[in-house]
């Protein structure tokens, strides 16, 4: 295995979710290597990639242009350590610890009750992961491991924007809560339109997604409560 001298080795740590890709930020534009911790993968050489190791075979691609590598349908077990040895130009070992995790789950808001001041929000996902409620951009609540996290909207808090986000070290998951009063009943009931934006950011892909979806639910208040 080539190697370069510690003060020649430079380190990143990087996150890739299940499913994912990942693209080592630094370019092989001439000679060197691909490494994981045990084996030479692979090696560039007169603007070509020969693969080494089977397992790579269909996983790891090399841009020509930009001679960045990219790993794709990452799994579990391809967390790892990976190295690019350049041995033309400017000589480095670029040395990434690569950890693959799960997808962040994707969290859903329901309304828990209403009163004449306020309404409870309680939010949700199917595994534990960290969630976090966020007023505008400041932290109400938050738990590190959790199935749901609940919060309170008040009243003189109704022009604030709401979120609650589903997050683990490789991405975060977003669902943004937005209410507006459809209509006020003769009995002074208000209907409530509950407006979720579902939103997802995969830290180190930079990949985003966005969905809305329309829930309704009753109070029995003057309808003030923006965000329930």
């Amino acid at each position: 295995m080539m190697r370069s001298s510690p003060a020649e080795e430079l380190k990143r740590n990087l996150t890739g979710v299940v499913g994912g890709s990942i693209t080592l930020p630094d370019p092989l534009l001439e000679f060197g290597f691909f490494l994981d911790k045990l084996n030479n993968v692979a090696m560039v050489k007169d603007g070509k990639l020969e693969i080494l190791e089977e397992k790579y075979k269909n996983k790891l691609h090399w841009n020509k242009d930009s001679g960045l590598f990219t790993v794709t349908d990452l799994q579990k077990n391809d967390s790892d350590v990976y190295k690019i040895d350049s041995k033309r130009g400017v000589i480095l070992t670029f040395s990434y610890s690569v950890t693959v995790y799960d997808p962040a789950p994707t969290p859903a808001v329901e309304t828990l009750n209403v009163s004449s001041d306020s309404c409870r929000l309680l939010c949700s996902v199917d595994k534990l992961t960290a969630l976090l409620w966020y007023r505008d951009e400041e932290i109400q609540n938050q738990k590190s491991s959790a199935l749901s996290l609940p919060i309170t909207v008040y009243k003189q808090d109704r022009d604030s924007s709401y979120r609650c986000v589903a997050a683990n070290p490789a991405e975060n998951k977003t669902l943004h809560t937005e209410g507006s009063v459809l209509n006020e009943a003769n009995d002074g009931n208000a209907l409530v339109k509950l407006r979720t934006l579902s939103h997802f950011r995969q830290k180190q892909e930079h990949l985003e997604h966005s969905d809305t979806e329309d829930l309704s639910c009753f109070s029995e208040f003057s309808p003030q409560c923006v965000g329930c």
